[in-house]
């Protein structure tokens, strides 16, 4: 097995473009498991660690935060927990601290399971996914494009994962997960809601639920024109909300739950975190 170790980012695209099958790796938390269990045993790995680019983070003159693909989990939840609470809620369930220290929402996307932690809530927040190649150059792929199947998605063969651009939460967002623990298990299912007040617009991510992770489009347009922005939460609309997110996943049985018990969990996560956003959004209204 090859081993290489650019120290540039065009280092790194030029030799992805000259050798597509090798596989890129950062935190390793995923491909070395893999290879561990000789599950995947690529001829040629890619180190991207010398490439500091990719664990910074900036706000872009529109306000856009742009996140590079190899930011560590334990950096987004201390540094941008209050501008993406979804994703940092999320980053904190992903595995052990060792786990959270080393993986990066880059190498989530790029596995692409549909079990991944981070998916839901970028779908929720509505994110972008920033790409490169040698030849072309940058691609932005909307999150909701991005997952073509079980751990696959739209990047080209001679495309890396760049970072991914998402604009500061405008209101409440929560994310919620079911595993057979209460740590370091992979998700029996997840569910992430985000609400834009000034928009009266919903986002919602689902995860563990169907061969993609998948937004709830019904119960995100449901909701939006039931909801009394400025009043209270009617419980027979969070009901319904509950009942078309989960009618909105195709789940299957696993060792790790039925496809009975991921829906019924979806309705309830769902209704949940709908009531806890509120409550937030209630409690801000109060305060202005």
């Amino acid at each position: 097995m090859e081993f290489l170790r650019p120290q540039t980012w065009s280092d790194a695209l030029a030799a992805k473009a000259d050798d597509v099958d090798v596989v890129p790796i950062q935190g390793g938390t995923d491909v070395m498991v893999e290879m561990n269990f000789d599950l995947h045993r690529p001829g040629a790995l890619l180190d991207l660690n010398p490439i500091t680019e990719l664990t910074e983070w900036e706000q872009l003159p529109d306000g856009t935060l742009r996140v590079g693909a190899g930011v560590p989990y334990v950096r987004i939840i201390a540094e941008l927990g209050d501008a993406l609470p979804g994703i940092s809620q999320a980053s904190r369930t992903v595995g052990s601290p060792q786990i959270r220290n080393r993986g990066t929402v880059g190498g989530n996307l790029g596995g692409a399971s549909p079990a991944g932690d981070l998916h839901a809530p970028l779908l929720a927040a509505g994110a972008t996914v920033e790409v490169e190649s040698a030849e072309r150059g940058v691609r932005m792929i909307p999150a909701t494009e991005f997952y073509l199947g079980v751990k696959r998605n739209s990047c080209q063969p001679d495309e890396l994962i760049r970072a991914f651009h998402v604009a500061p939460a405008a209101g409440p967002q929560y994310f919620s997960k079911i595993g057979t623990r209460n740590a370091m298990v992979i998700a029996v299912c997840s569910f992430s809601i985000a609400l834009f007040p000034q928009e009266g617009r919903i986002g919602t991510g689902l995860g563990s639920a169907a061969p993609t992770p998948r937004r709830a489009y019904d119960a995100e347009n449901y909701l939006a024109a039931e909801l009394e922005w400025d009043g209270a939460l009617d419980p027979r609309v969070s009901e319904e909300f509950g009942r078309l997110v989960s009618a909105a996943a195709s789940p299957i049985d696993d060792v790790r739950g039925t496809a009975d018990y991921r829906k019924h969990a979806l309705s309830v996560m769902a209704r949940r975190t709908l009531g806890w956003a509120w409550r937030d959004l209630t409690a801000a209204r109060k305060v202005a």
